[in-house]
């Protein structure tokens, strides 16, 4: 069985005192939520102590990028390594995300550099939530399949079977985040379906049926419910909705 799975990336946003009271507001109202989803917060870089060490806090925390190297003279980079030892008690930090469409577009980064962060996260007992997705004009050209497929391929096809088991996959549709226009619950299916396939090429079904793929292209409340509901969504990477509080957890709750 699957994991369900709803991630939120905060992204550059909120402040110390922000990021206090949402957890407080957030833990204030978890009786709330019915879903049997992991949850997961992920917070900028700096806060990540901040959620570590909050009292009663039982959500699992990812950070949002970390380098491809283990160590050396890179100036404002974090390693995998360092990120492990942030969590001290190795019982709250689980997850980073890996190759998310603001890295790819905004800092150039590539798919051989991914699947080294993929790696250093691996090596260091952390999950990656990797990140693939076509733009507007990829989808108007009819490249979004041989897209997507070949950031599979190069970012995580190098693992060996038990290694691709601690990945999780958000498909991002970048055109779809932002930009007035709409991905149907169909078009979503289809695309999930897609790299379920890809994912049984490689590894065959029985490993391709274990890993969760999360939907990440503008999921709210009201449209998370019918997302969630396809076989092959397992989830949501949730970015503006997951500031809000009330937003998330009903998010959290569409399960």
């Amino acid at each position: 069985m699957r994991k369900k799975i709803v991630a939120g990336n905060w992204k550059m946003n909120l402040l110390d005192m922000e990021v206090i009271n949402y957890l407080v507001d957030f833990n204030s109202k978890k009786n709330e939520i019915k879903s049997d989803a992991e949850v997961i917060i992920l917070p900028a870089t700096i806060y990540l102590d901040t959620m570590i060490s909050m009292p009663e806090w039982d959500v699992k925390i990812g950070a949002q990028n970390c380098s491809q190297f283990n160590n050396g003279a890179y100036t404002g980079e974090m390693s995998a390594a360092m990120l492990s030892d942030f969590d001290y008690d190795k019982e709250n930090l689980h997850y980073c995300l890996v190759g998310h469409s603001e890295r790819r577009a905004y800092f150039k980064e590539t798919n051989d550099v991914f699947a080294e962060k993929v790696n250093r996260l691996i090596e260091n007992k952390l999950k990656p939530i990797y990140c693939c997705g076509e733009e507007l004009t990829d989808r108007k050209d009819e490249k979004h399949f041989s897209l997507v497929k070949s950031q599979i391929e190069e970012g995580l096809f190098h693992l060996k079977e038990e290694e691709i088991k601690q990945v999780v996959i958000a498909y991002e549709p970048v055109w779809a985040i932002g930009t007035g226009e709409t991905a149907s619950s169909e078009q979503a299916q289809e695309m999930h379906a897609y790299i379920r396939t890809i994912l049984t090429e490689k590894y065959g079904a029985e490993t391709a049926d274990s890993i969760s793929i999360l939907y990440g292209g503008s999921c709210k409340p009201d449209n998370a419910k019918e997302l969630f509901s396809q076989p092959d969504i397992d989830g949501g990477l949730i970015g503006g909705a997951s500031l809000v509080v009330d937003s998330f957890i009903q998010i959290i709750n569409s399960f």
